[in-house]
């Protein structure tokens, strides 16, 4: 069996940017990408805490260290500037490894500088 599992994520974020006239996505800063171990053009799940609006979409990589977090295209209607965002990412995995498979959990300031990892 084939089991879909958190793989990552990036919690408490904020959206610093919302540009519907780009083809779509999200911009993450590559240094959060990196510590949640999301590639570019992976797909993720956004989850937005202000509204409720739950998405999939593709990332792009942004600046390192700058904390852009930006939803590009249709999902720029999803969002506000300084709203609070979960980024999730997943793997298919089988029963054995979604057992011993500990997922990284990346917290962030408002900021969306890295504060802690789980």
């Amino acid at each position: 069996m084939i089991r879909s599992m958190m793989k990552s994520k990036i919690h408490g974020a904020r959206v610093t940017d919302a540009n519907l006239n780009y083809l779509g996505s999200i911009t993450i800063d590559r240094h959060l990408m990196e510590l949640a171990d999301i590639l570019p053009h992976e797909k993720v799940q956004v989850v937005n805490k202000n509204n409720g609006a739950r998405f999939e979409t593709y990332v792009i990589s942004g600046e390192a260290h700058s904390g852009v977090l930006c939803l590009n295209g249709a999902a720029a209607r999803l969002v506000h500037v300084g709203d609070e965002i979960i980024v999730i990412s997943y793997a298919d995995m089988t029963t054995d490894e979604a057992t011993s498979y500990q997922p990284r959990v990346i917290f962030v300031d408002a900021g969306n500088k890295p504060v802690k990892k789980a």
